[in-house]
């Protein structure tokens, strides 16, 4: 009689806390960093209710844009075009310069409510 416990192994590995640099890829931070800010700018279209016809008029974006933001498709817009997108949906953004650490993300994006 086996226990199931006597054949099965966990293996454990430690999160960085940064998808992107479990993945191995070379720009893990600024990847991690635009995925935040698109986040938050498609966290805020649905917050207000807009549409995406009335969320590409503010952005001045087309509507295809607008559903690529609402797809999670950030790959098209740069960190300082949804910097943009965030102030005219009235939202302030803050950047912070500190000393790195060894182990930390050399860039991290924290909203605060």
């Amino acid at each position: 009689m086996h226990n199931i416990e006597d054949t099965q192994t966990t293996d454990r590995e430690t999160w960085s806390g940064n998808l992107f640099t479990d993945l191995g890829l070379d720009d893990a931070d600024a990847l991690s960093t635009r995925t935040a800010l698109g986040i938050q700018v498609m966290t805020t279209i649905r917050e207000k209710g807009l549409r995406q016809k009335e969320a590409g008029k503010l952005l001045g974006l087309k509507q295809p844009d607008v559903s690529a933001i609402m797809r999670a498709k950030f790959s098209r817009f740069s960190q300082e075009r949804l910097i943009g997108f965030l102030n005219k949906l009235e939202q302030k953004v803050m950047i912070h310069v500190s000393r790195h650490h060894r182990g930390e993300p050399y860039q991290q994006v924290m909203i605060a409510r």
